[in-house]
């Protein structure tokens, strides 16, 4: 079977192409590359973000890699489509007062999609693509449907970013490392000589402050409480992100966070903590990655941020699109534009984006 593997340059992907190799499949490495020459936007603080200029200088250590795997490489130009599907999508998000996730719309939209029907083009033939993330993939024979599953490692998984991946999208990739541990991988790749010993991990897609991928020139706004008085003034509501408590420059009895954000009005609402919590949210642009509907009357546990624990929850399908979800107890920070992932255990049932909330009805009345 001939695996297509996605590159990247860093320990997780070089891993998984030596795994597929040892196991005996056709490999052969491809990678994209995202950042444009003239790009406009300043280099990212971290040479380790994935959008970086440092990921186009990589090439020349991952070709030097696969020689060494004895397997053949490509890179593929993917920047145009990269900034006119993640990067737009993320300008608009931000300038609508939503926080995208630009990992998600990656992986759907350009790595398990354009990146392998661009590969096709080349000339590129290959049965399974496979990539370094920390996530599994099973089949229900039962149901006959695949099935996303968080990693064994769960300090590493990575299903939330995964979970807008197709069913067909599913069928054809592989997770090599989804049953491994991160220390695991780690000892492979300093054993095999592939990093030095430490070799940083990528963070996120953009190390540097997100306004300046939005081309927005700053503008005085108002910084005010639930009730709509002003409390102070603002640059722009760009700049800040639901749940922040510093830098609101406001003296308070008690601590301010921030509640919403008034895209109309250039508002950030802010409130005490006690103002913060809420128990349902509404989803829509849904996929459903491993089940078609949610029973009734089972507890699931939902993500609204890839770091979050899960929170316990009952979810109701509304539509073939959308899903409401009441949360078993108050829950903070819900953002809209965020991805809402609903997990029965290990299992990615469905997801999609946050709409909206009681909150944000309630404080831009």
């Amino acid at each position: 079977m001939k695996v297509l593997v996605g590159l990247s340059g860093g320990i997780d992907s070089c891993v998984t192409a030596y795994l597929l190799k040892k196991e005996g499949y056709d490999v052969e490495g491809v990678t994209m590359l995202i950042w444009k020459k003239d790009s406009p936007y300043p280099a990212p603080v971290s040479p380790n973000s994935c959008y970086s200029p440092a990921r186009a200088e990589d090439k020349v250590h991952i070709a030097e890699f696969c020689r060494k795997l004895g397997i053949p490489y490509t890179v593929l130009d993917c920047s145009d489509l990269y900034e006119s599907t993640v990067l737009e999508n993320f300008r608009s998000e931000y300038m609508s007062a939503r926080t995208p996730n630009p990992c998600v719309w990656c992986n759907e939209k350009i790595k398990f999609g354009v990146l392998l029907d661009y590969a096709r083009e080349k000339g590129i033939e290959f049965d399974k693509f496979a990539t370094g993330h920390y996530a599994r993939i099973t089949y229900n024979d039962e149901i006959g449907r695949w099935e996303l599953r968080k990693a064994v490692d769960e300090k590493k998984d990575q299903s939330y970013f995964l979970y807008r991946l197709s069913q067909k999208q599913l069928s054809t990739t592989l997770f090599p490392l989804g049953t491994y541990l991160k220390s695991q991988v780690r000892e492979i790749d300093v054993r095999e000589h592939f990093h030095e010993e430490g070799q940083a991990e990528s963070q996120d897609f953009y190390g540097g402050d997100y306004s300046d991928l939005l081309n927005a020139e700053d503008r005085i706004g108002d910084i005010v409480n639930t009730d709509g008085k002003v409390l102070g003034h603002h640059k722009g509501f760009w700049h800040y992100t639901i749940g922040q408590r510093r830098g609101l420059g406001i003296a308070a009895p008690q601590p301010l966070y921030v509640l919403a954000l008034d895209s109309v009005n250039n508002r950030v609402i802010v409130g005490y903590d006690s103002e913060a919590g809420q128990s349902y949210v509404y989803v829509d642009t849904v996929n459903w990655t491993s089940r078609e509907d949610f029973s009734s009357d089972k507890v699931y546990q939902v993500k609204i941020r890839s770091a979050s624990r899960g929170e316990d929850a009952y979810v109701r399908k509304t539509d073939s699109t959308s899903f409401e979800v009441h949360f078993l107890s108050p829950v903070k920070g819900v953002t809209a534009g965020q991805s809402c992932v609903v997990y029965d255990g290990d299992l990615v049932v469905a997801g999609g984006i946050i709409e909206s909330s009681p909150l944000d009805k309630s404080v831009m009345a």
